[in-house]
This record gives structure tokens, C-alpha cells and sequence, in this order.
């Protein structure tokens, strides 16, 4: 089992940027780190970066993985989470709109994404933020650290 924390965030929102993602796999003997990485944009959104951070892990994960193994990606992301579980069906059926028939936002985002998901079995799992994760908290840190980088 392969267990992904990823977090995303802001300096203003939008603003300076970073992203990070932990990529453990579950063992007989507890979870080993596969990988782990953080990045930063100077000038974007909360979303974006906690979007970018997800399609990182999977990119990485597909490269060092096994395509066949089950993934629980955890997120403090609600709009990651239901995006993924519950609103793309919706936005794809209405053209990528919104119930108020706006566009989409984060598109090309949204789009990457999926097709990056629709070849792994991936539980998508919402955590909450700042509350003693370790994995989660270990992607907070690294986030801030990414940010204060540019």
C-alpha cells in the first residue's frame, strides 16, 4: 500500500507559492519514504499549489512505483478531494462549467490530474490541516520552506 500526504499553499492568495508531496510505502516493519519533494511559483494560488502538489506525487510515484499497488492520497485540500470524488464528473458533463456556469477554474490543472489518476487505483482522503499529522505537518514545513525560497 502507498500512502501520499501532499500540501499546497500561498504567501497571499494569490501571491508566492509551494508545494510538497511525501510518497511512503507500507511495510511489514512500518512506512519507508519512497520520496519526497517541494517546489514554488512565484506569483499563484492556494488551489494551483495544492493541485500541483498531487499531480507531483503521482508523476514521481509512476516513475518509481508499481502502477498496480493501491494509493490513499491524503490531502487538507477539500477542493482537491471532492474535486477528484465528486465535482469532475460534473464539470465534465457540463462542459467544464460550473453549476453557475462559469468556467472551471484550474482546467489544465484538473485535466492533468485525472488522466495521471485514471491509470492508478487512488483513495482520495481529506485530512485536517494543522492537527498533528505527521506526513501532513512534514508537507506544511516543507511547503513554508518553498516559499521563502523565491
Amino acid at each position: 500500500m502507498i500512502h501520499i500526504y501532499t500540501d499546497g499553499g500561498c504567501s497571499g492568495n494569490p501571491g508566492p507559492g509551494g508545494w510538497a508531496f511525501v510518497i511512503l510505502q507500507e511495510t511489514f516493519q512500518g512506512a519507508r519514504i519512497l520520496a519526497e519533494n517541494s517546489g514554488a511559483e512565484k506569483d499563484t494560488t492556494n488551489n494551483r499549489m495544492e493541485l500541483t502538489a498531487v499531480i507531483a506525487s503521482l508523476e514521481t510515484f509512476i516513475n518509481i512505483g508499481n502502477a498496480t499497488e493501491k494509493i490513499t492520497v491524503y490531502t487538507d485540500s477539500q477542493y482537491v478531494q471532492k474535486g477528484m470524488t465528486v465535482w469532475i464528473k460534473d464539470w465534465k458533463s457540463k462542459g467544464w462549467r460550473t453549476s453557475d456556469k462559469k468556467p472551471v477554474k484550474n482546467q489544465e490543472l484538473w485535466l492533468r490530474l485525472e488522466a495521471l489518476a485514471a491509470g492508478l487505483k487512488v483513495n482520495w482522503v481529506w485530512v485536517k490541516g494543522h492537527d498533528g499529522n505527521k506526513y501532513n505537518e512534514k508537507c506544511d514545513v516543507m511547503t513554508k520552506k518553498a516559499i521563502v525560497s523565491m
